[in-house]
């Protein structure tokens, strides 16, 4: 880890945190600021003082509002690089980090998952590795993330709308939304949008470039092209089984065609998910490991409100409900729209 951050670092002119104390004695010092976070897990996935920087993230307050990140994890092992990622970017997030489009450059023992880079960049796996760090480094002190005067946002669902609480929530919300935010909803619930089947790179890559998918259908006529035209999407999840349903699963699978040939650096993920028992942190989990770390959506902070009802239109009357989906709504309005004078 320590030869990879030097390579991260080289030129950078860095503030390196490696002390408890400094993040209890003054918790907000790293508002607003350009983070990298780096954590090695040893060969069992455990890393003490991660934890602690855990727990503090965990807190309740906002100690990273306005802060932009990326994370490095190494491992002595084939494992617990991702988990301990999309745990740490949740955590993060809800305490107001943002994080940029793939911000996760992971080091397993193998260094396989370089292969390719490695190919590409003309060096070894470790080689790799090391450029991949520098890279993000300098993708989180470059990136910015820009407002605009009228924004498009694509809504996607496969609800009930007479027993869906998820949908109950996104109505408020919506209401609360600025009018400039321009808004195009598509319910995937129709039963039309087959899975991905994970055809070869080549094929797929073919009609990628033709801005199309082998299997064709929604994804291809409607879905797609809204994708393209959204600077933001909003995915409503219930919690199915601890798990994105099924329709969801299949829209993210499906994406890969599109994303052969067109990055989404520039267009930012929200998400509201209504768990009826609990979970609710599992599926936010999965949005960001999918879309941000893998699809290079940017993850705004605080990205998604997520709630727990079980029966239906319970979670309109849950204490608290309209105080917060007039937060999120105001937090969704300030990443897409610019602020004027009148405003």
């Amino acid at each position: 880890m320590d030869e990879v951050l030097r390579a991260a670092l080289d030129g950078i002119d860095a503030e390196i945190v490696e002390d408890m104390e400094i993040l209890e004695q003054d918790p907000f010092k790293y508002r607003g600021r350009r983070l990298l976070f780096a954590v090695p897990l040893g060969r069992n996935g455990i890393n003490r003082g991660y934890y602690e920087v855990l727990a503090w993230l965990r807190g309740g307050d906002q100690v990273l509002a306005g802060a932009t990140a990326g994370m490095i994890i190494d491992a002595e092992s084939e494992f617990y690089t991702k988990a301990t990622a999309r745990e740490l970017a949740v955590a993060a997030n809800r305490a107001g980090c943002a994080f940029v489009g793939r911000p996760l450059v992971e080091g397993t023992a193998s260094l396989d998952n370089y292969l390719i880079q490695a190919a590409n960049m003309n060096t070894d796996r470790f080689g790799a590795y090391k450029k991949s760090a520098a890279i993000l480094a300098h993708q989180i002190l470059e990136e910015t993330w820009q407002p605009k005067e009228e924004s498009h946002l694509l809504v996607l669902h496969a609800s009930n709308h007479r027993t869906s609480n998820t949908l109950a929530i996104w109505q408020k919300v919506k209401e609360c939304l600025d009018e400039r935010i321009r808004i195009q909803e598509i319910n995937l619930r129709n039963g039309t949008l087959v899975d991905c089947s994970g055809c070869p790179y080549q094929m797929c890559l073919h009609f990628g470039e033709q801005g199309k998918c082998f299997y064709g259908g929604a994804m291809v006529e409607n879905i797609y092209p809204a994708v393209k035209w959204a600077d933001a999407i909003l995915l409503l999840c219930p919690n199915y089984n601890d798990a994105l349903s099924a329709n969801m699963t299949a829209f993210i699978n499906r994406l890969t065609a599109l994303f052969r040939t067109t990055r989404f650096y520039d267009k930012a993920l929200f998400g509201i998910i209504v768990s009826g028992y609990s979970g609710s942190d599992l599926l936010a989990g999965q949005l960001v490991t999918a879309l941000n770390m893998n699809k290079t959506f940017y993850l705004p902070g605080n990205f998604c409100m997520m709630e727990t009802a079980n029966n239906a239109g319970a979670a309109m009357k849950l204490p608290g409900i309209e105080d917060r989906i007039k937060e999120f709504s105001e937090k969704m309005t300030h990443i897409l729209i610019k602020e004027t004078q009148n405003s």
